[in-house]
C-alpha cells in the first residue's frame, strides 16, 4: 500500500512533465521534417500580414506590462532578532516557590495565591506545563511585593523592545531613516503615547513614517502584524517595515485565587521579537526568507469564541485573563477553518485530489468514513506552532499527523522560554536555524492562536541555507535540546 501511494504521489507531482515530454518529442519530430521551402513560406506569410503581426506583438506587450505592473510585490524577511533576558531574571520552580512564600508572609493586598488550594493548583499546572528551569520573569514580578505600576511596565517593555531592535539593527546595518513602516503589537499593555511612538522617539524615525500599535489581539497578533506589513508594503514602494511583537507581564500578572485566571501566570514569560521586512528587489540576495502566504481566521462572531479568553475582574475585583472550558473546542474549530483555507494554497495537487475524493465519498456514499487529513509535510518542511502550552502542541501534532521532530521547535521553545505570547513563533524559527535545518527552498509554517478567537498562519520560503543570526537566543543552549520530559 505504501509503494502504491508513493507511485501515486510521483505520478501526480510530475504529471505536467510526463505530459510535456511526448509533446516536445512530437514538436521536435515535426520541426526536423520541415524543409527550407516550408520555412520560406512561413516567413513570406508574416511579411504580408503586418497587421496581424503588429496586433499580436501589441497584445503580448500589453499583457506582459500588465503582469509586471499588477503582480504583488515580493516581501522579504531581511532578518529578525529575539530578546534574550538578562541572567538575573531567570527563574526556577524553587525560585518561584520562594518568591510566593515571601509575598504570602507580607499579607498585603498584592499577596500571591493566598489560599493553599490555589497554591496546590498552581504547582500542578506548572509541573504539567512543559516549562523548564530557565524561563524568565520581569524584575517587577520578582520584586517583593510585586510592582504593578506604569513605570515598572514601561521599563519591562522598553528593555524587551529596545534590546531586540538594537540587535536587529546591528545585524542588518540598516539606517533607521530608511524605515518607512513601524508596527508594534502588545495585547495587554497599551500606554499613551503608544508603543510604536516610543520606538519612533527612541530611534528618531522619520516624521512621515506609517506607525501602528496593535492591542488586545492576543498571542496570534504577531502574524496579524506581518499581514498588515505585507499589505502596506504593496502600497509603499522601496521601503522597510519594522515589526515588533511582545507582551507585558509586570502590569498583567493575576494576584487572586480564581483558577481560570491562574493558568496564565503558570505559562507566560518574558519575550519579544523584532522583524525587518523589505520590498526592495535589491534585498533579496541578503534576505533570509520570502513571504508566500498569510491566512487569518476570526471566529469572534460566535459568543463562545469571543468569551473563551477574556480579561476581566474576579469576585474580589482583581484583574486577570480568564480561560473558559470552551477554549479547547473553540481552538479546534478555528484551527480547522484556518487550515482549510491555507491547504489549497500550499498543498500539492496529489493531496488536493485525495482530499476531494474522500470528501465526495463521505458526503454522497459513506458518511462513516473519516475525513482525509492532508499530509502537510509534503508542502511544509518546518512547523512553528505557537508555544501556548503543552496541550496545544500535542493536539496539533496529533491532528496534523506530525512527528516529534516536527514539533520539536515548539516544545523546546516552551521548555526554554515559556509562552512568550506573539513572539514565540520567532523563537521557534530561530531554533530551527540554530539546529542547521533550514535549507534553501525549505518552507516554514508559523501558526498562532489568540483571543477573539483567532487563528493566523504565515508561510515563508528560505532564500538560502539559513544560519542563525548573531546573538541568537539559542546561541549558548541549543545543544541541550531536545529534552525528554517525564511528565
Amino acid at each position: 500500500m505504501a509503494n502504491v501511494k508513493l507511485i501515486y504521489y510521483y505520478l501526480i507531482t510530475h504529471l505536467f512533465k510526463l505530459c510535456l515530454f511526448p509533446l516536445i518529442a512530437f514538436v521536435a519530430i515535426k520541426t526536423s521534417n520541415l524543409k527550407q521551402e516550408d520555412v520560406q513560406n512561413l516567413w513570406f506569410h508574416f511579411q504580408h500580414n503586418i497587421i496581424t503581426l503588429t496586433i499580436f506583438s501589441a497584445v503580448v506587450t500589453f499583457v506582459s506590462a500588465m503582469y509586471f505592473v499588477t503582480r504583488p510585490r515580493p516581501v522579504y524577511l531581511v532578518d529578525y532578532s529575539c530578546h534574550l533576558p538578562p541572567q538575573h531574571q531567570k527563574v526556577t520552580v524553587q525560585k518561584i516557590v520562594d518568591n510566593i512564600n515571601k509575598n504570602r508572609e507580607l499579607g498585603t493586598s498584592t499577596t500571591l495565591l493566598a489560599e493553599d488550594s490555589s497554591l496546590d493548583f498552581f504547582f500542578r499546572v506548572l509541573e504539567r506545563s512543559g516549562l523548564g528551569e530557565e524561563t524568565y520573569l520581569p524584575d517587577a514580578i520578582l520584586n517583593v511585593p510585586p510592582l504593578q505600576t506604569m513605570v515598572a511596565a514601561r521599563e519591562e517593555t522598553e528593555q524587551v523592545i529596545f534590546d531586540a531592535i538594537d540587535n536587529l539593527l546591528a545585524n542588518t546595518k540598516v539606517n533607521t531613516r530608511d524605515i518607512g513602516i513601524i508596527i508594534v503589537n502588545s495585547s495587554l499593555f497599551n500606554p499613551t503615547p503608544s508603543l510604536s511612538a516610543m520606538v519612533v522617539n527612541k530611534y528618531k524615525l522619520r516624521s512621515n513614517i506609517k506607525s501602528f500599535s496593535l492591542g488586545g489581539m492576543g498571542c496570534s497578533a504577531g502574524v496579524i502584524a506581518i499581514d498588515l506589513a505585507k499589505d502596506l508594503l504593496q502600497v509603499h514602494k522601496n521601503t522597510y517595515a519594522l515589526v515588533v511583537s511582545t507582551e507585558n507581564l509586570s502590569r498583567n500578572m493575576y494576584i487572586g485565587d480564581n483558577r481560570s485566571m491562574l493558568v496564565t501566570n503558570c505559562l507566560f514569560r518574558v519575550g519579544g521579537a523584532a522583524i525587518l521586512l523589505s520590498n526592495k528587489s535589491g534585498d533579496r540576495r541578503r534576505s533570509k526568507y520570502k513571504l508566500l502566504h498569510t491566512v487569518r481566521t476570526h471566529t469572534g462572531a460566535d459568543d463562545k469564541s469571543f468569551r473563551c479568553v477574556q480579561q476581566q475582574d474576579d469576585e474580589s475585583g482583581k484583574t486577570g485573563v480568564s480561560l473558559t472550558k470552551d477554549i479547547t473546542s473553540v481552538a479546534s474549530r478555528t484551527i480547522t477553518k484556518n487550515i482549510a483555507t491555507l491547504g489549497p494554497l500550499v498543498l500539492p495537487v496529489s493531496e488536493k485530489i485525495l482530499f476531494f475524493i474522500t470528501y465526495i465519498h463521505k458526503n454522497f456514499f459513506d458518511d462513516k468514513i473519516k475525513h482525509y487529513v492532508p499530509d502537510f509535510k509534503r508542502a511544509i518542511d518546518h512547523f512553528c506552532i505557537h508555544a501556548g502550552g503543552r496541550a496545544l502542541i500535542d493536539e496539533l501534532e496529533k491532528n496534523l499527523g506530525l512527528l516529534p521532530i516536527d514539533v520539536e521547535p515548539s516544545r523546546s521553545t516552551l521548555h526554554r522560554f515559556g509562552n512568550t505570547s506573539s513572539s514565540s513563533i520567532w523563537y521557534e524559527l530561530a531554533y530551527t536555524e540554530a539546529k542547521g535545518r533550514m535549507k534553501k527552498g525549505n518552507k516554514a509554517w508559523q501558526i498562532a492562536l489568540g483571543s477573539g478567537f483567532k487563528c493566523n498562519s504565515a508561510v515563508w520560503v528560505a532564500l538560502r541555507n539559513v544560519n542563525p543570526s548573531v546573538n541568537s537566543p539559542w546561541e549558548h543552549c541549543v545543544a541541550k535540546y531536545p529534552v525528554k520530559l517525564d511528565i
